[in-house]
């Protein structure tokens, strides 16, 4: 078996739109054997755990490719045309969906969405010492509710599978790496 990096031999866009691209990569394996990757290339996100006496504040909201709502926590891009840090980020997320503002936000880490075929990264953030205040949601938010709910409850919405994004799922366990004993 070779190890070693894969070479881009030539790319093609393929698709675009304001919020994602997809271009096709002809490319040479360390082998030598030759193929094509489909890459989505995605702005990175942000994913927000506001945490209150013992337990986050989560969003639920209608999933149209899944078709239907789901629980997760607050999470999103920039607006087409818009910029910052993923610390900026985190905070305007957290603000339009909760309407909180944190008065502490801690990295807990940055990991990849779906490294098989997009390069879009996410980073993850521990929100605390909330402010309460009015959620701004956008437009595409406009069904979404936020509720408080037990860190033991939120473990057991994870079992139960009424909590599968897997960025929250993910988001949940940097959380749990951090603090000692799974507090």
């Amino acid at each position: 078996m070779t190890t070693g990096e894969i070479k881009q031999l030539s790319t093609t866009e393929v698709h675009r739109t304001p919020w994602l691209r997809v271009r096709e990569d002809e490319v040479e394996f360390p082998s030598g054997a030759r193929g094509t990757y489909t890459v989505i290339d995605k702005q990175d996100f942000a994913v927000v755990l506001p945490y209150a006496d013992d337990g986050f504040w989560l969003v639920e909201q209608f999933r149209y490719p899944v078709l239907r709502r789901e629980w997760e926590f607050p999470q999103g891009g920039w607006s087409h045309g818009k910029s910052g840090t993923p610390e900026e980020l985190a905070a305007l997320e957290l603000r339009e969906e909760t309407g909180f503002t944190a008065g502490s936000l801690v990295h807990l880490g940055r990991l990849y969405a779906a490294y098989g075929f997009s390069s879009q990264a996410y980073d993850v953030f521990l929100a605390s010492d909330l402010t309460a205040g009015e959620a701004a949601r956008e437009i595409t938010e406009a069904d979404m509710i936020h509720e408080w709910r037990s860190v033991a409850d939120v473990r057991d919405m994870v079992r139960r599978g009424e909590l599968a994004d897997a960025h929250s799922v993910a988001a949940l366990a940097l959380y749990d790496l951090r603090t000692p004993g799974g507090a």
